[in-house]
């Protein structure tokens, strides 16, 4: 897990430890020292640590003019024990929410395993942003981790599922990925739709 970097090709459109917003204005890394761990196994240095011991991040692209956030993970999503999603509520969803972020795209593509436990942090953060016409969105989730995020309900807050699954997001435009993003939440009927 070591050599898997956040993806680095939007960096000439934001970079979050330069921006006075983002909850990691300032943060320093070194690229030699290897300090964050998942369970046993070290992660690249450029991952942002929140609070969870087994999640990590990287708000990749932040517009606040178009009200947006995109987010990358990697590790296990353990709310059971860990209560990822609180950290990550109030750390940095709660942080970007009082800046007018309200739709936040989470590319999952490196979230191993998802262990569920009550959905009321889902529901508040749905509560925090749906009167701003907001929306919270997980692309490229595995099947697995698809299936136990139903399992626990998720699926009456967040927008996940197959058309969002099969998205190819790197290297594209963060402002066009956000509106196809859209175009997929909003004409698609195949997928998992907000309650």
């Amino acid at each position: 897990m070591h050599d898997i970097e956040p993806w680095y090709g939007w960096r000439d459109y934001y970079i979050a430890e330069e921006d006075k917003k983002s909850p990691f204005y300032q943060r320093q890394y070194d690229e030699f020292v290897f300090t964050n761990k998942i369970y046993n196994h070290f992660i690249h240095p450029q991952w942002d640590f929140f609070g969870s011991e087994t999640l990590y991040i990287k708000i990749l692209f932040v517009d606040y003019q178009q009200s947006f956030a995109l987010i990358e993970c990697i590790g296990e999503w353990n709310d059971c024990l860990e209560n990822d999603i609180m950290f990550l509520k109030r750390e940095i969803i709660d942080v970007l929410i009082s800046k007018k972020i309200y739709h936040f795209v989470l590319f999952c593509d490196n979230v191993l395993n998802y262990h569920g436990d009550e959905d009321c942090y889902y529901e508040e953060w749905y509560d925090d942003i749906k009167d701003q016409e907001g929306w919270i969105c997980f692309v490229n989730t595995f099947d697995h981790v698809l299936l136990e995020m139903k399992k626990y309900r998720l699926h009456h807050y967040v927008n996940f599922g197959q058309r969002l699954n099969e998205m190819n997001w790197r290297g594209k435009n963060p402002e066009l990925m956000k509106e196809e993003i859209e175009n997929i939440i909003f004409n698609n009927t195949k997928m998992i739709k907000t309650g």
